[in-house]
């Protein structure tokens, strides 16, 4: 299975910097109790300065959206919705050990990160434009069908796990408690996402091998090498 952008989306998004990671041996019973407090800290300290709308990583999104025709203030790449959320509740809700420690993260770097239960992938994983004939179920269980050139997560068999590129997963491929094989994926598009795409790729990575003892696989992603491969 492999994982990657779509050639004409780097030829539009030529600042697109992503990161991927795979992992297998998750389970729902850990605890990331430190992390995401040391995260939240992190995100608490950057807020207190800086509203997230003010967020470099947040105002390079809302320049994509809207290139893409979307309202960045009615649709929302996923870090900003969580920093939005976070300032004002002070804390997340607690999902799964996993999505808590990726949502934790986002908050962080403000960089939104999607997380993938892989058994639920249907072949390869593509960002590219939609067609307008892909699947994309709700946590609802509602079916929509994104528009023709909206920028979907596609697998082989026509699904969209994304919508919106950033703005919303999928209910049908999100972690939950019997999901083991995983699919990290980060994508900056600031002035700054090579560095911090990396370090927010290798801070996960590093908290996987601390909590769940696993030995995940990464890499940044480019125009050049813009193909990640992993087993299920």
């Amino acid at each position: 299975m492999h994982f990657q952008h779509a050639n004409d989306l780097w030829q539009d998004f030529p600042q697109l910097v992503a990161g991927a990671i795979s992992a297998r041996g998750i389970t729902c019973d850990a605890s990331v109790d430190r992390p995401v407090a040391a995260f939240g800290a992190t995100a608490a300290e950057r807020l207190a300065v800086t509203p997230e709308s003010a967020l470099p990583e947040v105002q390079a999104w809302r320049r994509a959206f809207t290139t893409m025709g979307l309202k960045p203030t009615q649709y929302r790449c996923a870090s900003e919705s969580l920093l939005r959320r976070f300032r004002k509740e002070g804390a997340l809700p607690r999902i799964h050990p996993l999505i808590d420690l990726c949502n934790a993260a986002s908050l962080a770097y403000g960089i939104p990160v999607g997380v993938f239960d892989i058994s639920r992938i249907g072949g390869n994983l593509e960002v590219r434009y939609a067609d307008g004939d892909e699947a994309y179920e709700t946590f609802s269980g509602e079916v929509e069908r994104p528009a023709p050139r909206e920028v979907v997560f596609a697998d082989d068999h026509r699904r969209a796990h994304a919508r919106r590129w950033t703005n919303r997963q999928s209910g049908h491929s999100a972690v939950r408690d019997t999901t083991s094989d995983i699919l990290i994926v980060v994508e900056g598009l600031h002035e700054s996402a090579p560095a911090d795409v990396a370090k927010l790729i290798g801070a996960l990575a590093d908290e996987l091998r601390a909590v769940w003892g696993v030995d995940p696989v990464s890499a940044v992603l480019s125009s050049t090498a813009p193909r990640f491969t992993l087993t299920r």
